[in-house]
C-alpha cells in the first residue's frame, strides 16, 4: 500500500496489462482511509444526498471532471436528490489503488 498519508494526494497510475487487483487486507487499509465508502462485491461504493437535483448534478459534473483527469470512470446512478459512485477496475477484475484515489478525491468535493 502507499505510504503517502492522504491516498487523495496521489495521482491514478495507467492499468497494464499483468496488473494484479489488491487483495482483501489491502483493500480494508485503503477503506479505513476513507469516510462512509464501503465493499460492494468486487467494488466500492458509497451514496451522496443533496437539496436538489442541481447540486446533484453539480457533484455528478464534478466527479465527471475528476474521472477524465485521472482517466478512472466510475459507476454513477443518480436519482434527483442523490447519487451513488461505486470504482472498481475493469483491468483487474477488482480493486485497484486507482479506486481508492479516486474515492478520496470523489470526497473532497463535498469538504469544498
Amino acid at each position: 500500500m502507499s505510504t503517502h498519508c492522504d491516498i487523495g494526494d496521489n495521482t491514478c497510475k495507467p492499468c497494464e496489462g499483468g496488473m494484479a487487483m489488491l487483495d482483501e487486507e489491502s483493500c480494508r487499509d485503503y477503506l479505513g482511509t476513507l469516510d462512509g465508502w464501503a465493499l460492494a462485491g468486487a467494488a466500492i461504493e458509497k451514496s451522496y444526498r443533496f437539496k436538489n437535483h442541481y447540486e446533484t448534478m453539480a457533484f455528478v459534473n464534478a466527479v465527471a471532471w475528476i474521472s477524465h483527469r485521472q482517466d478512472h470512470h466510475p459507476e454513477i446512478t443518480v436519482g434527483y436528490a442523490d447519487c451513488r459512485v461505486r470504482y472498481w477496475t475493469h483491468a483487474v477484475g477488482g480493486l485497484s489503488e486507482n479506486d481508492f484515489i479516486c474515492a478520496a478525491k470523489v470526497d473532497r468535493l463535498i469538504s469544498l
